[in-house]
């Protein structure tokens, strides 16, 4: 029976490029010129390090531009909301999201049951299983959900036959 799965992942080595790309583009610029803003990576929790807000938003940006050439989905990146760090400076973390989320699943589930698809839809952990007769209703399915346009990146993967 034809099958493929629905998947949410971010690829970590890529992000660590592109905090690397973006801390040496901070290092090199005249506006950062004597700041001690940085960008550092635990787990998949990235911590942003700025100066004030006006430097926060930069650095913001940059990452974004950097993940973005690395090919990484910035829709896979939670960023929480920026507290008071030591003296005037800011601190922000920014979660990487990996796997679709319970209630991300059940949206995909009754979205694609509400079209009467002939499909089925089993949620197996952080990924979502679909399986069908025909090949022809499993592409349909997934066009479905790539119109939909949901803010988390999706990968298709192990389509088989």
């Amino acid at each position: 029976m034809p099958s493929f799965d629905i998947v949410s992942r971010t690829d970590m080595p890529e992000v660590d490029n592109a905090v690397q790309g973006a801390m040496r583009e901070i290092g090199t610029r005249y506006d950062f010129k004597g700041s001690s803003s940085s960008i550092e990576r635990t787990d998949e929790v990235l911590q942003i390090l700025a100066d004030d807000e006006l430097k926060l938003k930069q650095v913001q940006e940059l990452l974004r531009g950097h993940m973005a050439k690395r090919k990484v989905a910035v829709g896979a990146l939670d960023f929480q909301t920026p507290e008071q760090a030591f003296g005037n400076s800011m601190r922000q973390n920014i979660v990487v999201k990996q796997g679709i989320e319970r209630e991300l699943a059940q949206k995909i589930v009754k979205m694609i049951k509400g079209a009467k698809m002939k499909v089925q839809v089993a949620i197996q952990g952080d990924e979502l299983r679909v399986t069908g007769k025909k090949r022809d209703d499993l592409q349909a399915a997934m066009a479905l959900i790539k119109e939909s346009k949901f803010e988390h990146p999706l990968q298709y993967i192990n389509f088989r036959d």
